[in-house]
């Protein structure tokens, strides 16, 4: 049997501004195993990055909320992060649309921050780094192509460049499961493509869990095999992303269908055989 390396229960996230209630997450829950490439869909506001932060620990739950465990450890629980997050942490890599570069820093180095919860505070701020982290550090940007760039300031980078050094700092890690939050939003098509291949690339070669926040309906159907569904705060559908043509779409999203990117191919896909039946989560 598959190990079960992420766990959700009643996830529920509530942003109060100016006394006005939003609801980012309501009740989600789900479960990954090893080795899943999932997509977590949805339109802008459905709560992607809002469950990507929680799972990684950089968002806090409501205190009425369930609990996310991953890799065996309780992330949070009750509107409480673990104590021990920052070790736990190791286990999750997680790209960000925004790259998140230290753009005066070169290429290696922003890959070595990827290691900076076994470091402390003193060897960070003096790049203190021993031969063998150098070594590993070049290692992982051989593996995205990046290697020639290694002592080039990372703000002379392009976007899918950046982008690529963002996947080595989170590969440095030995993370277990790799978070990517609409890590394609910010680039053109071509470099989209290339970058979501190497993302799967990678967690194949490395054994990695793939989870990342889309909101390009080809992509999710190119690159996993499940899709996790998101509206409004609540989980509409959790399936083979192969049952997610335009008519199915429809269903779950209605008006916010638009804000969704959809190709062509995908309007073939209601004369696919034997395709599965649509399961709707209520």
């Amino acid at each position: 049997m598959t190990e079960k390396i992420l766990s959700i229960a009643d996830a529920r996230k509530t942003f109060v501004s100016k006394s006005k209630r939003t609801v980012a997450l309501n009740g989600v829950s789900f479960e990954v195993k090893a080795g899943e490439r999932v997509a977590l869909l949805g339109a802008s506001g459905s709560g992607k990055s809002t469950l990507i932060r929680a799972i990684s620990g950089l968002e806090i739950l409501d205190s009425k909320s369930g609990a996310i465990t991953v890799c065996g450890s309780q992330i949070q629980a009750n509107g409480k992060i673990n104590p021990d997050m920052r070790k736990i942490r190791s286990s999750i890599g997680v790209i960000f649309q925004q790259f998140n570069l230290v753009n005066q820093l070169d290429v290696i180095t922003n890959v070595l921050i990827g290691i900076g919860a076994q470091k402390n505070i003193f060897e960070l701020v003096l790049k203190k780094f021993t031969l063998e982290e150098k070594a590993l550090a070049m290692d992982v940007l051989e593996n995205v192509g990046m290697a020639d760039f290694a002592y080039q300031r990372a703000s002379t980078l392009s976007g899918g460049q950046q982008q690529r050094v963002a996947v080595a700092r989170a590969l440095i890690k030995g993370s277990k499961i790799l978070l990517a939050d609409e890590p394609v939003a910010s680039l053109d098509p071509e470099s989209s493509r290339k970058v979501m291949d190497l993302i799967v690339s990678v967690s194949d070669q490395y054994g990695l869990t793939l989870i990342t926040s889309l909101h390009q309906i080809h992509i999710a159907r190119r690159c996993c095999d499940r899709t996790i569904a998101l509206n409004k705060g609540a989980l509409v559908f959790d399936g083979p992303t192969n049952q997610l043509d335009k008519n199915a779409l429809a269903k779950l999203y209605g008006s916010n269908l638009g804000d969704l990117q959809m190709e062509d191919e995908l309007s073939s896909s209601n004369n696919s055989p034997e395709r599965p039946q649509l399961v709707l989560v209520h």
